[in-house]
């Protein structure tokens, strides 16, 4: 892990930074590529990609001070640290503020949310995997620590883990040091890769206007759910008495909201041939 690129007296390059510029600018030349496959326009889509960005921004940082308030209450400059600027923030807080401005966007100049969305979410995709390299470099959203697991059929395993040793990171974000951790930000990064392609293959023959954004929710839901199993979850964001983190409570609502839009979707074309044929 490389926290910093680059250090000119009092100015630093950290990688994070770097990797979450280039991620979003990524999501926006994708959301603007898309845009023109599916005969949006293009301008629109790139205001629209910038405003969510922002929103994103905000709402992720404003999420883990909600989800850690006790923290920031009673460390009020941490408000203002290196530490909350170089974290990811919550990724779920994001997502709320963006689609906030998103549902906003549509009303005002009359778009179909759904098109708008399969638009947006391969970009969401390929920029949410090289932002989570970003948290990778910087040591942020880490994982817990790797344990040996023992299976009657192989034994006993010890699964492969990270060992973060930067000082500088630990003094921003936190990591633990030098101690092997489940990479959750690889894995994240990786499943959201196989995520766009995905989208990418589906675009090329899109069944019915809302395919990539179904696709998008039930996959991406898929994966934070079982991450978060294996990622280091603050005690504030946990429910039911620790059975379920907030993400992955999230996530159930995204791939519910995701089968829906497939159930109900997919069901009209089925529905006017079979009118057709009646008639």
């Amino acid at each position: 892990m490389y926290p910093r690129l680059l250090t000119l007296g009092n100015f630093t390059l950290h990688t994070y930074g770097l990797l979450v510029a280039a991620g979003f600018l990524a999501g926006i030349y994708m959301a603007q590529r898309f845009a023109r496959k599916f005969g949006l326009n293009p301008e629109q889509i790139f205001n629209l990609a910038i405003y969510l960005a922002l929103a994103a921004m905000i709402g992720s940082k404003l999420f883990l001070v909600l989800q850690d308030w006790r923290f920031y209450l009673h460390h009020p400059g941490q408000l203002f640290s290196l530490s909350l600027l170089e974290s990811a923030g919550i990724f779920y807080g994001g997502v709320v503020g963006a689609l906030l401005v998103m549902i906003l966007y549509v009303r005002h100049f009359k778009m179909n949310w759904l098109a708008v969305g399969d638009a947006i979410v391969p970009g969401v995709a390929i920029g949410h995997a090289i932002g989570r390299l970003g948290c990778f470099s910087a040591g942020c959203c880490w994982g817990r620590p790797v344990h040996p697991i023992h299976l009657p059929w192989l034994g006993t395993i010890t699964p492969p883990g990270l060992t973060f040793t930067s000082a500088y990171a630990h003094a921003t974000v936190s990591v633990p040091l030098n101690i092997p951790l489940y990479p959750t930000q690889l894995i994240e990064s990786a499943c959201e890769l196989i995520i766009f392609l995905l989208l990418w293959q589906l675009a090329r023959r899109r069944a019915f206007v809302g395919q990539l954004t179904a696709v998008y929710l039930i996959a991406y839901g898929l994966v934070r759910f079982f991450v978060d199993f294996l990622r280091r979850i603050s005690p504030h964001a946990l429910l039911f008495g620790g059975w379920m983190s907030a993400g992955q409570l999230t996530s159930l609502f995204a791939i519910a909201l995701g089968i829906t839009i497939l159930a109900l979707k997919s069901r009209r074309p089925a529905l006017a041939v079979r009118a057709a044929t009646q008639a």
